[in-house]
């Protein structure tokens, strides 16, 4: 091993950061390593970094073995009880320079074994480490991170500490880097985006920073946002929603359930009339508009009645990308104290919304069959629209570019841009 192997685990935030330890890790010259950068939403996701721990300890014997992120903050002895683990490292921690000189070659055995601080107390973010990542087409930039909102269900505050933005001029300046080096695409990201601001001079919100991107990166082809809490969505982004061309249509909703009683239980800052009125003001704005969302299956207390909101949910906000979330109790969180729904009713509930997704999503894409989309090409056959939608293509098209493409059906969750042999324009195969 000349160069140590990363493993991310989770969000997009969590990409971002992996590759700042990269950049961090090179800098310091260390070297035989391996980092496993965990996250800690739910119970199956800590799980699954503990058993991608022991199978990258197998494959790597005798290498320091270091983990980080969400869950190592919040479960930082438990990771470091594991023997395969050499060191457990903070969320602040991890993108600091001086926690990765303190384990080059010479130094790793001299450092304490846990790494971790009081995530609360820390009032800045790390924005500024690396542009940005993503493929040849797309990066993403951080522009936030932590949250101050307590949902009962969730332990990341207590992972990524409170919210903390990146200033806007930092952000302008380095998006405009990346449109410079040919990004076509930018996409925000952020722990609770829609509170970007709240933390700086003068309190500007996410609008305002979302306008100010456009007007000073005129080269900068698309911009797009990440989760929202639809809420928290100021007047400025309304505004760039209905005005900016630039801004993509598709917003990924932190909608989480669709009964009010629930919604209440969760300490959310929404009802379910706030959310159906904002996706209907949304599409007023910009007819073109996309949802996906956030819906958490099983809450404790949830009966059949509670659930079937969820589901109509689907429906009355036209969502059409669902990521749905079997609900898992995360201990310290107030939820995990409330009366639990049993795991089988769970796994059936979440399967009902999957399968309302999978409708929704087949919805979507029949009704693109003969409309000419703007496609941004991701790889030499698949690109993805305004909206998301993925586009394949029967020929080459340069990576990076966005190109023009008239849709002749779809199959297997995605448009296709030319006919298929067998394959008609109605997206339908033929018997």
């Amino acid at each position: 091993m000349n160069a140590p192997v990363f493993s991310n685990h989770g969000c997009r935030l969590n990409a971002y950061e992996t590759e700042a330890m990269k950049a961090l890790a090179r800098e310091a010259g260390l070297e035989d390593a391996v980092v496993v950068n965990t996250c800690a939403v739910t119970a199956e996701a800590v799980r699954k970094a503990r058993k991608d721990i022991r199978r990258l300890a197998r494959e790597n014997p005798g290498v320091p073995l270091i983990v980080t992120g969400c869950a190592a903050q919040t479960e930082a002895e438990r990771f470091a009880a594991m023997p395969e683990v050499t060191r457990v490292i903070g969320n602040a921690e991890k993108m600091r320079p001086e926690t990765w000189s303190g384990l080059a070659p010479d130094l790793i055995g001299t450092t304490e074994r846990v790494q971790v601080d009081d995530i609360m107390s820390v009032t800045e973010t790390a924005g500024h480490l690396i542009d940005g990542f993503g493929t040849r087409s797309r990066a993403y930039v951080q522009v936030q991170n932590g949250c101050d909102h307590r949902c009962t269900f969730c332990i990341i505050p207590y992972g990524r500490g409170n919210s903390r933005s990146v200033p806007a001029g930092v952000v302008v300046e380095q998006i405009a880097r990346l449109a410079a080096h040919g990004y076509a695409e930018v996409v925000l990201t952020g722990v609770d985006l829609t509170s970007w601001g709240a933390d700086l001079p003068g309190h500007p919100r996410l609008g305002d920073l979302v306008r100010r991107i456009l007007k000073l990166v005129p080269d900068l082809s698309r911009l797009r946002i990440s989760s929202i809490d639809s809420i928290e969505a100021d007047p400025a982004l309304m505004t760039a929603i209905a005005e900016e061309e630039r801004l993509m249509p598709h917003l990924h909703l932190s909608l989480q359930h669709g009964s009010d009683l629930i919604l209440k239980r969760m300490k959310r800052r929404h009802l379910r009339g706030d959310a159906i009125a904002f996706c209907e003001e949304a599409r007023r704005l910009r007819p073109d508009m996309t949802f996906g969302a956030d819906i958490i299956a099983g809450f404790p207390t949830e009966t059949e009645a509670h659930f079937e909101d969820s589901l109509a949910l689907v429906d009355d906000c036209d969502l059409t990308w669902l990521h749905v979330f079997p609900y898992s109790a995360r201990e310290g969180t107030p939820a995990a104290r409330m009366p639990a729904i049993d795991g089988a009713t769970i796994k059936e509930r979440a399967a009902r919304l999957r399968a309302a997704g999978d409708r929704a999503v087949e919805r979507h894409l029949a009704a693109q069959t003969g409309v000419t989309h703007q496609v941004l090409m991701e790889s030499a056959r698949m690109g993805r629209t305004a909206q998301f939608a993925e586009v394949r293509f029967d020929a080459n098209r340069p990576v990076g570019d966005i190109v023009s493409a008239r849709i002749a059906g779809h199959r297997d969750a995605h448009l296709l841009a030319v006919r298929d042999r067998g394959f008609p324009p109605d997206g339908k195969p033929l018997e």
